[in-house]
């Protein structure tokens, strides 16, 4: 039985890891800098203001820390509101689970307003009966605040019978040990982890074109 989906945002339903990997490289490229390689693997564990000093010491920038922090967040911005792209056959998969009187949701660690740009100018937003933010639940997806945010809206059924959506293995650890049937959507950001996802997933996808396969697991 599944009573409701839930899904992460960014590396699941949208295909944007790799702005958040570029977003610093493109803001330097704009000001004539060569960025260095594995630049954003550098600044992945930094918050953006730790980014920003990076990037003034590494770079010799003579913008403050704000000017960079908004430079580069309006790349990120561009991105969601005129670039990011679904997953292969997401359409396809959401319009066949609400077909089936299935809702869902959405749990993000993103920015609301970026990711629900996103999916409206996708045509999918309708989709959804909310997008839950990390921010909104007061936690990271370390807890699973946000997945029980997001089940509320789909009426409160019991975890066991909902399905979480995710590409990342801390994520989908955490849905898994709260009780919720875990999904993982293959995203190359997570592809060291892979053989940990398919083994802790309840069921494992390529991308959204396996609706039969995964509505098969479903039902057992």
């Amino acid at each position: 039985m599944i009573a409701g989906a839930i899904f992460d945002a960014d590396g699941t339903l949208l295909d944007s890891m790799p702005i958040w990997d570029n977003a610093a490289a493109l803001y330097l490229e704009g000001l004539g800098y060569v960025p260095e390689p594995g630049l954003g693997r550098i600044l992945y564990p930094m918050s953006m203001a730790e980014g920003a000093d990076y990037l003034i010491a590494r770079y010799g920038l003579s913008q403050s820390r704000e000017e960079i922090v908004c430079g580069v967040s309006a790349a990120i911005e561009d991105f969601y509101f005129h670039r990011a792209q679904p997953k292969a056959g997401l359409e396809a998969f959401l319009r066949q689970l609400q077909e089936r009187g299935i809702p869902m949701a959405v749990a993000t660690s993103s920015d609301r307003r970026l990711v629900e740009a996103a999916l409206k100018r996708l045509g999918l937003l309708s989709r959804f009966k909310g997008i839950f933010t990390c921010a909104q639940a007061g936690a990271g997806k370390s807890r699973p605040d946000v997945y029980h945010l997001a089940n509320r809206s789909l009426g409160g059924p019991k975890p066991q019978s909902v399905w979480v959506f995710e590409d990342a293995f801390f994520a989908a650890s955490t849905a898994g040990r709260a009780g919720y049937r875990v999904a993982v959507v293959r995203d190359p950001s997570a592809d060291e982890d892979r053989e940990k996802l398919e083994q802790l997933a309840d069921y494992a996808m390529e991308d959204f074109t396996d609706f039969n396969g995964f509505y098969q697991q479903a039902l057992k």
